[in-house]
């Protein structure tokens, strides 16, 4: 058995014990594979092992492997888990199963404009800036559920969930605990939070998935090709 899949089966028994420990149902969380910066034959031994939900950050990598690996294998759900640029919204919508980065005006009218177009139906998060880091993508939390209700009644957009991604020099719980709070004042139940030094801890505030890349795959090399 290979490391990437040995990773993969000891993430999902800590996704479990987290579950019991929460006192929740066993198989409320759903594992996302951050397959980001892999290849397919590095994605490949995940998916034989029957891991079939996979996060990418960008649309253009993930058109550069999904549809192929779609052609083997049936029932793989893709979500975009990176910023989204209003010109990439066609892309993403063709491709894309869940995009949990809505996080902008202009991106909702964008993507309401190509669900409209391609007749398709990809699930939708609102991305929310729960640390107010101006690097960072994302709706400030007062403004959270507000936006909600205008994706909704504007744009015509069912959002189904709330996404975030905690300042990574802080305790991420009162993050999760506040995502949690937004999500009940914007009457949503799905909860995307916790990455892989802290995927424990967001089950225990009620993340309904888990964003975890490193912890299954490996590092990554970010270096530029030579």
């Amino acid at each position: 058995m290979s490391d990437i899949v040995a990773n993969l089966n000891m993430v999902k028994g800590q996704i479990a014990a987290a579950e019991k420990e929460a006192r929740r149902d066993k198989d409320s969380v759903t594992l996302v594979a951050v397959s980001k910066t892999f290849d397919a034959g590095e994605i490949s031994p995940v998916l034989d092992a029957g891991q079939r939900v996979f996060g990418e950050n960008r649309v253009q990598e993930a058109q550069g492997k999904w549809p192929q690996l779609r052609k083997t294998y049936s029932g793989i759900e893709l979500h975009l888990i990176g910023p989204l640029q209003s010109n990439k919204s066609a892309d993403a919508v063709a491709l894309f199963d869940v995009i949990e980065t809505v996080d902008r005006e202009k991106i909702a009218a964008a993507l309401a404009k190509e669900i409209r177009k391609q007749g398709k139906s990809p699930k939708l998060y609102v991305q929310v800036n729960t640390g107010l880091e101006p690097q960072k993508a994302g709706i400030e939390p007062k403004d959270a559920a507000a936006f909600v209700e205008r994706c909704r009644s504007h744009h015509g957009l069912a959002i189904e969930g709330l996404m975030c991604i905690p300042p990574a020099e802080e305790n991420p719980g009162p993050h999760f605990a506040l995502l949690e709070k937004l999500a009940r004042e914007a009457g949503v139940e799905k909860l995307s939070m916790g990455m892989s030094g802290d995927y424990e801890t967001a089950i225990g505030f009620g993340a309904t998935s888990v964003r975890v890349g490193s912890a299954i795959f490996g590092g990554r090399d970010y270096s530029p090709p030579a």
